[in-house]
């Protein structure tokens, strides 16, 4: 039984029936979300499984981004989706992203983040961002990201580097956070 489907150009990619799995998202104050993720050598079946899964977890989440170590995987990996509820599906996959420029013009924007769940504060960050990143398939792309794009590129490469959108808050606001956070695990 095959179990990929082929491309003219000689890519595979797996169909979009192949079980994935769900994975736990990791919450504060698990330590591994403070590791710094490491970079990807090459993006390979192994890698495209794991950003399958990834996305799977998110929207089941459900979210608007998810990095490798928010499951416990310390790759420089993320998958988004930014599309609105009415819109279908728009997965995106990146490896090994990095920011190349971001505008000295900031914006605020209201974060949350499943790895500090039901916890939503007011983070800035440049408003417009030029990134770097291999595709699904390893392509290497360049592109500027905007708007909700640019936030939320920016609050899932903090993560590739151990920072959480609390760690841009008030010592006494990312304490509270933990706090609540630690309270809500306790009654479940």
């Amino acid at each position: 039984m095959r179990l990929f489907v082929s491309y003219l150009d000689g890519r595979e990619q797996r169909p979009y029936v192949r079980p994935m799995a769900l994975r736990e998202i990791l919450v504060v104050p698990d330590p591994t979300l403070k590791k710094v993720s490491a970079r990807v050598d090459v993006v390979d079946d192994a890698v495209r499984a794991l950003m399958d899964d990834m996305l799977e977890t998110m929207y089941a989440a459900p979210g608007i981004g998810l990095a490798a170590i928010q499951v416990g995987v310390a790759k420089r990996v993320i998958v988004m989706d930014l599309a609105r509820a009415e819109e279908p599906p728009a997965p995106q996959h990146f490896v090994n992203p990095e920011i190349l420029w971001a505008s000295e013009e900031t914006a605020p924007y209201e974060e949350g983040c499943l790895s500090v769940p039901e916890i939503y504060d007011e983070v800035e960050r440049p408003s417009q961002v030029k990134i770097r990143y291999q595709t699904y398939h390893g392509e290497t792309v360049e592109e500027d990201a905007e708007g909700l794009y640019a936030v939320c590129i920016q609050h899932e490469m903090d993560h590739l580097d151990g920072v959480l959108f609390i760690d841009h808050l008030s010592r006494l606001k990312r304490e509270q956070a933990v706090k609540k956070v630690k309270k809500q695990a306790k009654a479940a």
